[in-house]
């Protein structure tokens, strides 16, 4: 006989939970605007003091001190997002067209003021002729407003799972 999973507070959170449906919305919208191509969009969806980085070492996890491919807070994602849409840059005027697929959600923790989530994310791009694959872990946390149009990315970390090898660059925001 198989007993009862006790009410532990790790075994009490869903996935199912409001806030965390409000968390998950946030990040397929994130998806959807970069696909889009969307940066201006896609930047207002962070805190002001919120961090996006793609860490070399899988397992960092403060990334003030170690090399990251990108570590950008508010001011950096600005920059990045002009490069990305003044038509400057080479890699954004010849951008790849892309579909991510962002899933396998597994709850770290849930308040009324956060949801801490991780997730997989698959990423198709295309150009030239030729796709490309780009697979990892992203860690999220979403700080919640009074409406679900309040709330904004705190941090988001994408660990590719190849990051210790010799990356492509990408024209295009992970």
């Amino acid at each position: 006989m198989t007993e009862a999973p006790t009410n532990t507070a790790s075994s009490m959170l869903s996935l199912t939970d409001p806030r965390v449906v409000r968390a998950i919305e946030l990040i397929w919208r994130e998806a959807a605007l970069l696909d889009a191509k969307e940066y201006e969009d896609w930047q207002a969806l962070y805190a002001e003091d919120g961090i996006y980085v793609i860490p070399i070492d899988r397992a960092a996890e403060s990334f003030d001190d170690v090399l990251n491919m990108v570590y950008d807070d508010a001011r950096m994602r600005q920059l990045r997002v002009a490069r990305m849409t003044e038509g400057y840059a080479i890699a954004a005027v010849d951008a790849a067209t892309t579909v991510r697929n962002v899933s396998r959600f597994v709850l770290a923790s849930v308040s009324d003021q956060e949801v801490a989530l991780k997730a997989g994310q698959i990423l198709v791009a295309y150009k030239r002729g030729r796709h490309d694959l780009w697979a990892g872990d992203v860690d999220y946390v979403v700080r919640l407003g009074a409406t679900p149009y309040e709330d904004r990315l705190v941090r988001k970390v994408v660990r590719l799972i190849d990051a210790d090898d010799a990356v492509p660059a990408a024209g295009f925001l992970l």
